[in-house]
């Protein structure tokens, strides 16, 4: 008689006296995907394993180093931000390295910044980085260490570098402004044709004509906003920290036209000042606190608009507010929460700020009390950043931050 065995995956088979079972079809895993579909799920990965995948195996190394792969990096619409964290460098030691906080992740990963040269902008991927000694401008992508020195700035004998401000993506734009109030002039490079232009002199309007119409005489296609040196705006005219000298933000503009800006700093007292790059005017804009007030201020760029915020002390406690310009007048459009703030009554904290889509870092430092905190500007809902252990088991004190939204297809 004939023994018939149904052949299914669990079926049991009988060979020399032994229970055997049919073999199932392996699973399909990562090593069945064609290359191109494998460097697409790599290129979905947090920016941070981009350099630990090349120790998985031979294929994901060569896959990493493909140009196809960077082409999938590309396809990726849009990436958390990472802040490049900037802390005082110590006299005489070696320099620390360079470190960011991940806001995807929420975790601490080391970047690749230029030697010798202090990082004073950013824009998308890139950052700009100036040489303290020289003033030569070099522009780095901080994720893969490319970089790319700038031509030589026209030279501008007896006048003072203000600020620097970094916009665009991925052709980009460097502006310098120099002088002092009233006497304004800027140069713009620009990475399309590899050039500068300028000086040009900037002229004093009123404050209606300069910002009520900003689309006059050519519009704007981005807004730029950046600060002078002073530090502690109102009792001194404090040396700021040399890692924010020249820092900048930059803000879309609802009216498109390339190759214009509107660019903000703070005067030496205290002030805020527009400069309209199309029209190459300026104007100033009311204080946000009394002069006899003493606080710090910066100013800030995150969900396409751009905010000053203030540090002051009322009685005894200390208040953080963000603000905004609108209408002729300035809101308030968040608050750190009082028992936060608090904790800097009395220690005379310099604040220095950054913005990147939705969210705010502050970075508070003074001799007493240092703290970096993130602020989603919509919901104002505020916390403290994780405290960065380094190699000697010390934490960091962070000074400032710049940020940047890491891309290891981005090219300088």
């Amino acid at each position: 008689m004939e023994l018939r065995v149904e052949t299914t995956p669990t079926a049991a088979l009988w060979t020399d006296g032994r229970r055997k079972r049919k073999s199932t079809p392996p699973s399909s895993s990562l090593r069945d995907l064609h290359d191109d579909m494998l460097e697409r799920v790599l290129a979905r990965l947090p920016p941070a394993s981009y350099f630990r995948l090349r120790a998985v195996c031979r294929r994901w190394r060569a896959a990493a180093a493909s140009t196809t792969f960077l082409d999938a990096c590309a396809r990726v619409p849009s990436r958390d931000p990472w802040f490049l964290m900037l802390s005082e460098s110590v006299s005489g030691s070696s320099p620390r390295p360079a470190v960011a906080f991940d806001a995807a992740e929420r975790g601490w990963n080391h970047c690749r910044a230029a030697p010798g040269s202090m990082p004073v902008a950013a824009s998308g991927g890139l950052v700009l980085y100036r040489a303290p000694d020289t003033g030569a401008l070099a522009v780095a992508n901080p994720l893969t260490g490319a970089s790319r020195a700038l031509p030589e700035p026209p030279r501008q004998a007896g006048r003072q570098l203000q600020a620097i401000a970094m916009y665009g993506a991925p052709a980009y734009r460097v502006a310098l402004f120099t002088g002092e109030l009233p006497d304004l002039s800027m140069a713009v490079f620009d990475s399309s044709n590899g050039s500068w232009e300028g000086p040009v002199p900037l002229a004093r309007m009123s404050e209606v004509s300069c910002l009520d119409a900003p689309g006059q005489g050519g519009g704007a296609d981005d807004t730029v906003y950046f600060l002078s040196k002073s530090g502690d705006v109102v009792a001194t005219n404090m040396q700021r920290s040399s890692s924010k000298q020249y820092s900048s933000v930059v803000v879309p503009s609802p009216v498109h036209s390339e190759g214009d800006a509107v660019a903000y700093f703070l005067s030496h007292s205290g002030t805020v000042v527009a400069c309209d790059t199309a029209r190459r005017t300026f104007c100033e804009l009311p204080r946000i606190l009394p002069v006899y007030f003493e606080y710090s201020i910066d100013v800030v760029a995150c969900g396409g608009a751009a905010y000053a915020v203030v540090l002051s002390e009322y009685l005894d406690t200390a208040s953080l507010r963000v603000w905004e310009f609108a209408g002729g007048s300035w809101r308030q459009v968040a608050a750190m929460p009082p028992a936060m703030s608090h904790g800097f009554h009395g220690k005379r904290a310099d604040i220095n700020c950054v913005g990147h889509g939705d969210r705010l870092m502050v970075c508070v430092s003074s001799g007493e009390a240092n703290g970096c905190f993130m602020c989603d500007v919509g919901s104002n809902r505020w916390e403290e950043l994780p405290k960065y252990v380094n190699g000697d088991g010390e934490a960091n004190e962070f000074l400032a931050a710049f940020s940047f939204e890491p891309r290891v297809e981005i090219t300088v």
